[in-house]
């Protein structure tokens, strides 16, 4: 798992909200009502999108340093700001054997076993460190 910090820029007011965009990444948009909300929703859309991006096989660019990003004269910026995204590792594939009966419960739920079986890992890893 990878860490990095995307620069994005900010523009709106406190009258219509805010909106977020990602020079780096064409497409990758958020916002929030206010400037905490649209930073918070900012993480959370990034992370999708380069999560996506990975899935589809897509290049992640490496951030630009946000002072060589030129202003944009039709775009009122009220900030920019870095925002965190958390790239996930690369894929391993694995041999994991386990009762026949489980399996079939786990395919009546779900069309992709490997995703399904990385979130309840993920979940009772959460949980354990948790108590």
């Amino acid at each position: 798992m990878g860490i990095r910090y995307y620069p994005a820029i900010v523009e709106g007011d406190d009258d219509t909200g805010f909106s977020v965009f990602f020079p780096d990444l064409p497409g990758c948009t958020s916002g929030g009502a206010d400037l905490q909300a649209a930073a918070r929703n900012a993480e959370v859309g990034l992370t999708g999108h380069l999560r996506l991006m990975i899935e589809d096989g897509d290049p992640i660019p490496d951030p630009s340093d946000p002072r060589s990003i030129p202003a944009d004269p039709e775009v009122q910026e009220v900030a920019r700001i870095m925002v965190r995204a958390v790239l996930p590792s690369r894929s391993v594939r694995v041999n994991v054997s386990m009762d026949e009966d489980l399996l079939a419960e786990i395919d009546a739920v779900t069309t992709n076993r490997s995703a399904f079986l990385a979130e309840a890992a993920r979940s009772e890893l959460k949980q354990r460190r948790a108590g």
